[in-house]
């Protein structure tokens, strides 16, 4: 009974939230900095309009963040992805049945399981006009690579022994090992081929970016928009469609609801709640997709209380992934794994596993065994700029409550939550992730101990055994049983609670044509139009 009347006045809480975002003044915001913002963020819109009339297609966009910065291979936050992934290429990439496909290289050859070579496409250049050659790719992996670059995806390169440039377009990977995953690895878009002659010249690529992708970088105003503009010389025929894309920071969802509905902007992500509220406009269609994504709660491994497993146990056991999944995303999410159940039979039945009963008698009994029957204090931290962690903070907050857990919430800026996670410097951080296209970055990169985004100090020998076999083994059937091994391992060690994936919703105003959000590219735009 006590339970239930939570979750109504958590309910209530996010009813009226809505209410709040939705009929709160235009472009409102909480401080007198950000008011600034939005009425720079109104003239810049009104200036592509006028541009729109001269003729030129203009591609209006609002991001829910600011870019953390552009350098691919050191920035993952998704606000700075959406924006380098249209300026850089990469080897391969997915198309829209996630099938590999060429992009500066035009073909691969596995010469053997320890042997991959590409032949590059020619006559490619970057922005700047330098060609780009077998020499910049081995460059940008040897940055990658590099100890010094801190790269998130220096673990996805792991296999990698040596590197050759056997002709001016032609690049040799030999393997220390096989590799089932490096293909896939290597679209993501972090990946990224970059000039040697701009990283130095400049140190990193964060305030600046010269690829060879279907757009240029024309300009970043902070906390404004990001402007970029179509590469005429991109190798791939009638791509980009459009002349310019601009990126406008609309941190608060009330603003952007108000933009897509004015035709400010011509596209936004939003939330479930938002998305129903839209349905009845007449210029706008809601698109949504289920996700590769999973929210997450996530431990610092090194902590007094959180080092003891049974401790991290008993709070799964106290978590309601359910009541989550309904006040949080409105119902428009599944309880997940590690691994999002949009990714087929490479996903567990998560449900079926004891962690995730809800169990709060059980939750107790642990507490005791691991002497922490009277409950303890613990610091939640979220990002202020996201609803969903705020919210999931929150309920977090009210159920581990049952179980006698005192939880104080930290509201963060987006530039510092990047930091803490960085750093592990939260007790307890809520977050979300992505699952990947390939479950050994669900497995390997996020909890190997050597794994690039391993943040939280989790280290098991046993694990990391597992996880390695499975990137590793080339066949899939045996590769699906080393990761539901390594699944149900995850969830019994728990250095992250993983919650629920959610659908993911986008605004897009009907006068744009040629756009389809995919669950592994929800902005694939280079033939995007508008009438």
């Amino acid at each position: 009974m006590k339970n239930n009347k939570i979750l109504l006045a958590l309910f209530a809480i996010t009813f009226m939230m809505v209410l709040v975002a939705c009929g709160g003044n235009e472009g409102e915001t909480s401080g007198e900095t950000d008011n600034e913002n939005t009425e720079d963020t109104n003239t810049e819109s009104e200036e592509s309009n006028e541009e729109d009339s001269s003729g030129e297609q203009v591609l209006k966009i609002a991001n829910d963040q600011e870019p953390a910065g552009l350098d691919p291979h050191i920035t993952p936050a998704h606000s700075s992805v959406r924006v380098y992934s249209k300026i850089y290429s990469t080897l391969v990439r997915f198309d829209e049945n996630m099938e590999i496909a060429s992009d500066f290289a035009k073909e691969w050859d596995w010469k053997d399981d320890t042997t991959l070579v590409f032949q590059l496409r020619e006559g490619v250049k970057f922005h700047n006009g330098d060609e780009v050659t077998a020499e910049d790719v081995i460059y940008s992996f040897e940055r990658i690579l590099d100890e010094e670059t801190g790269s998130h995806i220096a673990s996805y390169l792991s296999s990698i022994d040596s590197m050759e440039a056997t002709d001016t377009y032609e690049v040799t990977f030999h393997l220390a090992s096989p590799d089932a995953t490096l293909l896939t690895n290597l679209t993501n878009s972090s990946a990224a081929i970059v000039s040697q002659k701009v990283v130095e010249e400049n140190g990193d690529l964060q305030q600046v970016a010269v690829g060879s992708g279907p757009f240029k970088l024309e300009e970043w105003v902070p906390d404004n928009r990001v402007t970029l503009t179509k590469n005429e010389d991109y190798y791939v025929e009638g791509q980009p469609a459009v002349d310019k894309l601009e990126y406008y920071t609309m941190v608060e969802e009330a603003s952007r609801l108000s933009a897509v509905r004015t035709g400010e902007v011509d596209m936004t992500t939003v939330t479930a709640q938002s998305a129903e509220l839209l349905e009845s406009e007449e210029n706008v269609n809601v698109m949504d997709y289920q996700s590769l994504e999973y929210s997450y709660v996530g431990f610092d491994m090194n902590h007094e209380i959180l080092s003891n497993e049974k401790v991290r146990q008993a709070l799964s056991l106290a978590t309601n992934r359910e009541a989550i999944a309904d006040i949080v995303w409105n119902g428009q999410a599944t309880v997940s794994g590690p691994i999002a159940p949009s990714m087929g039979d490479w996903s567990i039945d998560v449900k079926e596993h004891e962690l995730y009963s809800n169990d709060l008698d059980q939750a107790r009994q642990l507490l005791e065994e691991a002497d922490y029957g009277d409950g303890f204090e613990i610091e939640i931290t979220a990002a202020s700029t996201y609803a969903d962690m705020i919210d999931t903070a929150q309920i977090l907050q009210q159920q581990w409550a049952e179980i006698g857990v005192d939880a104080s919430i930290k509201q963060v800026e987006w530039g510092e939550y990047i930091d803490i996670w960085k750093n592990t410097s939260a007790d307890v951080l809520v977050g979300r992730n992505g699952s990947g296209s390939d479950p050994d970055r669900a497995m390997n990169y996020f909890f190997n101990s050597e794994g690039s985004a391993n943040v939280w100090g989790y280290s098991d020998e046993e694990y990391d055994e597992i996880v390695t076999n499975g990137k590793t083994t080339i066949d899939d059937a045996e590769r699906k049983e080393i990761y539901v091994k390594a699944q149900n391992h995850l969830l019994e060690k728990s250095p992250n609670l993983f919650l629920v994936s959610p659908k993911n919703f986008v605004a897009v105003r009907d006068s744009v044509e040629n756009y389809q959000p995919y669950p592994h590219n929800s902005e694939y735009i280079v033939e995007t139009t508008k009438k």
